[in-house]
């Protein structure tokens, strides 16, 4: 696992965590460089995720205590803000339930926060994790999986979409062969507690209409107090999409009290 820190020096800290079968490399490709002339960013790659294929993804919770740990030992127990993209989400939520360290702001980026049983999540990680694990074993596969996932996300195709597509499939086989699934298996059966409200920490929550209703119902659940901020754009958009970055950033800035 590990952490690398950049950014501004004395400015205020933020955390950044990526999704599913993410580095922080290719998660934040294309919103690091506005993100580092604004914070000090301490940017976390999971085990599995940081160069050592011998070595799988373990399960969120152990990943969690590791994060911890480096929190507690470099930052003094606490950091400004921490973003979760997507899966990341899921990793801030048990930050902040777990009382370990403290998160002034924490961010869940489009996170589904889809929880279940073990059964059920063998059965989703066998044909999900499948085909994310098989998109980088050809270009034709790979092919197929950004098409796929375009679609499934309703993003545009452009320069910048495609750049992060490619990125991603590509990223897959330099992966553990169990790491995206223990990395899905996990994140299903771990449980984020109902109504998590921590004494000085706001969650605000980088909401994407386009993914449906559905998810405002587990933000509600799962978060006493949130901060809906709604965007009219596909899960995690404006990362990918430069229509959208812009205003996500004005709205981090505006929470993380830098505007």
């Amino acid at each position: 696992m590990t952490f690398e820190e950049f950014g501004i020096e004395k400015e205020k800290t933020l955390m950044l965590l990526p999704g599913t079968a993410c580095t922080w490399e290719i998660n934040f490709l294309n919103v690091i460089d506005e993100l580092k002339k604004r914070y000090h960013l301490i940017c976390v790659n999971y085990d599995g995720f940081d160069g050592d294929a011998s070595v799988p993804f373990p399960d969120m919770i152990t990943v969690t205590e590791k994060i911890e740990k480096y929190i507690n030992e470099k930052h003094g127990g606490k950091v400004d803000g921490a973003y979760g993209s997507s899966l990341g989400g899921s990793f801030v939520g048990l930050l902040i339930q777990r009382k370990n360290i403290h998160i002034d702001h924490g961010f869940i980026g489009s996170s589904d926060l889809d929880q279940g049983s073990p059964v059920v999540a063998k059965i989703m990680t066998k044909i999900i994790g499948g085909a994310i694990k098989g998109a980088g074993e050809s270009e034709k596969k790979k092919e197929r999986f950004c098409k796929m996932l375009r679609s499934s996300m309703g993003i545009e195709i452009d320069e910048e979409s495609s750049a992060f597509m490619d990125q991603f499939a590509d990223s897959f086989s330099k992966l553990h062969p169990d790491t995206i699934g223990n990395e899905f298996y996990s994140d299903y059966v771990t449980p984020l507690e109902d109504g998590i409200d921590v004494p000085g920490t706001t969650v605000h929550i980088i909401y994407a209409l386009k993914m449906g209703k559905k998810y405002e119902k587990r933000y509600l659940r799962h978060f006493a107090h949130p901060d809906i901020i709604r965007f009219d754009m596909a899960h995690e958009a404006w990362m990918i999409e430069k229509k959208w970055c812009g205003p996500v950033l004005e709205a981090i800035d505006r929470c993380m009290g830098l505007i």
